[in-house]
């Protein structure tokens, strides 16, 4: 299928409800505590509500999506691991003995892992095949992807929200595994930012200094390589830094938020690579990020000021750099908590006495 440029921008996404976020709210202040007495959270449960239609949201179906690729850019020396990692941590997403497996089961969320560019011809148990192409292409050479491949990698993730969703889900989160891609991130939010690019680069997965200043110096390179500002459109400057800076594994997680608000499916970020696809998402498509939750600040810059761009805020600090989608997995505990006392806490009626009063 030929993916159209012009068919992806004009996809509209309707606002959450904003009655339902006001009964939600109205509801919070009937249960028996001090009024906002659980602070973001209880927006947090409010704005869920307004994203599905629905002041008793459900929950209980949910799915993490992890799109798995690699990325050209590894030749630069920019990791400590080969891309040989992506297919190896990939075979344990489908066998389900990964990080994300092992949290996803404490968690109550299944995992859905997704080839949309593994460098490899091997099909793998367990994880859905959609590969555009065997990896990237390496950005100081060539734009990362053509055009047309990074449209169906956008469509892959926007197709995998809506089959989810067909399937009932209630809620996603997105997560990734690809060797290289805090490079390909760093250099999507230098370029989407601006400023100095050292503020967006961190370590990854553990490079020493030597690897940490190359991989800067790459990023720098590549920045200068490719001229944005000619794009007058933000949605075709968005998706032209994409093409040219990020990976498959990064706009195949912008399809999926894409995907998940056309849907009116919350979606749970997850770290640097998922927030930086979260903001091109809205870039490419506005409205989308009405329906995103943010999970954790993450130990790369680069994550907050993605969420900043966002004007969304973490619930978690945690220093964590897992990936896969773990620290959004971290998340579903608490929203099981505040879930389940929004829906079956003892409200003021029960004690007969006079809730409180909000003044602003």
């Amino acid at each position: 299928m030929i993916y159209q440029k012009k068919d992806l921008f004009e996809i509209k996404i309707e606002r959450p409800d904003e009655e339902i976020f006001r009964k939600a709210k109205e509801a919070w202040d009937g249960i028996s505590k001090p009024i906002d007495g659980l602070g973001d959270f209880e927006s947090l449960i409010c704005r869920i509500a307004a994203m599905k239609r629905d002041i008793s949201p459900r929950l209980s179906e949910r799915t993490l999506v992890v799109m798995c690729a690699d990325n050209g850019i590894v030749e630069e020396g920019i990791s400590q691991s080969g891309k040989e990692i992506t297919l190896a941590v990939a075979k344990a997403l489908g066998n389900g003995i990964s990080s994300a497996c092992s949290l996803g089961r404490a968690s109550h969320v299944s995992v859905f892992p997704v080839d949309i560019g593994i460098d490899s011809d091997e099909k793998l148990a367990g994880v859905l095949d959609k590969k555009v192409s065997k990896g990237s292409n390496n950005f100081l050479k060539e734009p990362a992807m053509s055009v047309e491949q990074t449209l169906e990698a956008v469509y892959a993730g926007i197709e995998v929200s809506e089959k989810l969703y067909s399937e009932g889900k209630d809620i996603l989160a997105v997560g990734e595994m690809g060797i290289g891609n805090t490079t390909t991130s760093a250099a999507v939010l230098s370029a989407i930012l601006g400023g100095n690019c050292d503020k967006f680069v961190g370590r990854g997965a553990g490079l020493d200094d030597a690897g940490l200043l190359r991989k800067k110096e790459v990023i720098r390179r590549g920045l200068l390589k490719y001229d944005f500002e000619k794009y007058k459109e933000k949605n075709e400057k968005y998706l032209e830094i994409l093409r040219t800076l990020g990976g498959y594994d990064i706009a195949g997680m912008a399809g999926v938020f894409i995907g998940a608000a056309k849907c009116h499916l919350p979606v749970v970020i997850d770290g640097v690579i998922s927030s930086t696809a979260a903001l091109l998402a809205e870039g490419m498509v506005p409205g989308c990020r009405e329906y995103m939750i943010p999970s954790h600040r993450g130990r790369e810059a680069g994550n907050m000021a993605a969420l900043k761009a966002l004007g969304l805020e973490p619930y978690i600090n945690g220093n964590m750099a897992l990936g896969e989608g773990t620290g959004a997995l971290m998340l579903f505990p608490l929203l099981d908590l505040v879930l389940d006392y929004y829906l079956q806490g003892a409200r003021f009626s029960d004690y007969k006495i006079e809730e409180y009063k909000r003044f602003n």
